[in-house]
């Protein structure tokens, strides 16, 4: 029985065809999953501008319900609106940013959303910190800092959080107003005080109000009346007593 020799070169240990097939295999396994902020051309100082965020599933068991973004500086809630979404998730504010919910999307699937923002700052990247929440309860916190979104070797393990990088502002580009927020409660201008003297509604008072603009009121007349009317019969009992002591 011959024997089948392998030509120099061609021969393979098992460590290296081992080594190989792992790194075949590593290869082949998907990223793992993250949120991502795009806007093509995204520029500082940019105005009105859409950001679409697309948020990867990595549960086999339930699906995804609740994204909420944390803005970084330079951009307040009051500047976001929203864009679209899934299919009955709402859209609402919260302290630091926004949060859009709905009905669990398809366990697996992913889930695409995108805002307007009123103003970008003048920065060179903006990192969004993301809570990606899940049906069963499970929150995955896209919420760490750094180019590698690993550590400080750059080995790309963690939870990076989705960052846009800007480029630099036009020319004579100026940071707008503040967005309009809800009315203050307190104003600088001093608050006119209320008149806290007792109204009385009687007929009386009406009189006396008339009294003060001048001339008398009807009130005051029947009282002069009844003063002469007690006066008059005071004088006849004086009159019929005396001439009753008389006889």
């Amino acid at each position: 029985m011959s024997r089948i020799t392998l030509p120099r070169g061609t021969r393979r240990t098992p460590l290296a065809v081992a080594a190989a097939t792992t790194a075949v295999l590593l290869a082949a396994v998907p990223a793992a999953a993250h949120v991502e902020v795009e806007s093509p051309g995204a520029q500082a100082l940019a105005e009105n501008v859409r950001l679409t965020f697309a948020a990867e599933s990595e549960s086999a068991t339930a699906g995804i319900t609740e994204l909420r973004v944390i803005l970084p500086k330079g951009i307040e809630p009051a500047d976001v609106t929203y864009g679209e979404g899934p299919a009955g998730w709402r859209f609402t504010t919260t302290a630091d940013g926004y949060s859009v919910k709905g009905p669990a999307v398809k366990v697996g699937a992913d889930v695409e959303h995108s805002v307007v923002v009123r103003q970008l700052p003048d920065a060179k990247e903006l990192a969004f910190k993301t809570l990606q929440t899940y049906g069963d309860g499970k929150v995955d916190r896209w919420i760490e800092l750094g180019a590698s979104g690993g550590d400080d070797h750059g080995h790309g393990h963690g939870n990076p959080a989705p960052v846009l990088k800007l480029k630099a502002a036009a020319p004579g580009a100026r940071t707008v107003s503040p967005s309009p927020s809800s009315p203050a409660s307190a104003s600088g201008a001093p608050t006119p005080t209320a008149d806290k003297t007792p109204v009385d509604s009687s007929p009386q008072a009406a009189d006396t109000a008339k009294e003060d603009d001048g001339g008398l009121s009807s009130g005051a007349w029947a009282g002069i009346v009844a003063a002469i009317l007690v006066a008059v019969a005071a004088a006849v009992f004086l009159v019929r007593r005396r001439g009753a002591a008389q006889g």
